[in-house]
């Protein structure tokens, strides 16, 4: 009975925590989400650290966790001399799995090395991300596929901390369905800001040009797993609805790009133009064109053919009514003529007529 009663009270306050700090929470969906990648950055940096659920809540700052808090103090420490914008989060590390403790990831770059400790991180720090050569004391390797990052830094905030594993769950569940264990990857990270937006998570991933771009996501519920899946990470299309900003653009930039779209998810600047091409084409469509032999062409404006052939009417419509009046004008002339002459003639005969008598 009272194993009964202890798993009654664990669904209870299971579903508490649903309403209140997970995917049913009343803030879900309140907040503009693009723009919100803040502050901007051009390179993303993941040590991978023991399990999200034994992280304090500023593992970057703990005593009790020395790696993180050092590798964090040397990138604070040459933050004036590392010259591309690099942000550093925790994501879980266990042995036996793809990524161990002390291993770091670098994107853009998609670059892996294994077993930093304590001792190495200066010198890592220096040679990779100040000096941007390959680290001294290690061997790269390189990363394949996408790589998914879910906030479930539960420590930090009770709304990663309910949506972060129910998404990764269902991560895992999808990808298995899909046969796609060696191309997805998806692993727990610390805290990336905007816990607000629960569940939060990032995808690296190539797109179209084959470019690696690191997209932030917000309000993803597990609903929203396939899509990204199937949209996002297999065809490169963003889910405009869920969209916070992605690596390597400013806020201002994302605010204006979340501008530029439509409820369709197409882009405005696209529609835009191609509204101006129905344009043109109604304007072509007006024109007659043949191509001729060697590139030669004699397309016309039909605009231009028309106006030439009502000219051309016109003129002769002139020459009609020119005509006319020319044969009214002789035919006159000949009455005329005809007159005189008969007045000549009745001239003559009186004359004659007078002499006689």
């Amino acid at each position: 009975m009272a194993g009964a009663a202890e798993n009654s009270s664990s669904v209870v306050a299971a579903a508490d925590d649903e309403v209140e700090f997970g995917f049913e929470r009343p803030e879900m969906y309140k907040g503009k989400l693009a723009g919100t990648v803040d502050p901007p950055y051009d390179r993303h940096v993941f040590l991978c650290y023991k399990s999200y659920d034994c992280w304090p809540s500023r593992v970057e700052e703990s005593d009790s966790d020395s790696l993180p808090k050092l590798l964090s103090g040397a990138l604070k420490a040459r933050k004036n001399d590392i010259k591309v914008k690099t942000r550093l989060t925790v994501c879980e590390g266990r042995e036996g799995t793809e990524f161990s403790d002390g291993d770091v990831l670098i994107f853009p770059e998609m670059i892996k090395y294994r077993g930093l400790k304590d001792s190495d991180v200066d010198s890592f720090v220096e040679d990779v991300l100040v000096n941007g050569k390959p680290w001294a004391s290690g061997v790269s390797e390189v990363l394949a596929g996408s790589h998914v990052f879910v906030c479930a830094h539960a420590s930090r905030d009770r709304r990663c901390g309910v949506c972060g594993p129910a998404l990764i769950e269902r991560f895992k569940e999808e990808i298995e369905l899909r046969g796609s264990n060696d191309q997805v990857f998806v692993s727990a990270c610390s805290h990336i800001g905007g816990h607000k937006y629960a569940g939060n998570l990032i995808i690296f991933s190539a797109d179209a040009e084959g470019k690696i771009t690191g997209h932030w996501y917000g309000y993803v519920t597990p609903n929203d797993v396939a899509v990204l899946l199937d949209q996002h990470i297999a065809k490169g299309e963003i889910i405009d609805h869920l969209w916070r900003g992605q690596m390597g653009a400013s806020v201002e930039h994302a605010e204006r790009a979340d501008e530029h779209k439509i409820p369709n998810g197409k882009d405005l600047k696209k529609s835009e133009k191609s509204k101006g091409d129905r344009g043109q084409d109604k304007k072509e469509s007006v024109a007659t064109c043949c191509q001729g032999a060697n590139g030669f062409s004699c397309c016309k404006d039909g605009s231009s053919e028309v106006k030439e052939i009502t000219e051309v009417q016109e003129s002769k419509g002139a020459g009609k009514f020119s005509c006319w009046i020319g044969k009214w004008e002789q035919s006159e002339v000949l009455a005329a003529v005809a007159v005189v002459g008969a007045v000549a003639t009745v001239a003559v005969a009186y004359s004659f007529y007078r002499r006689s008598g």
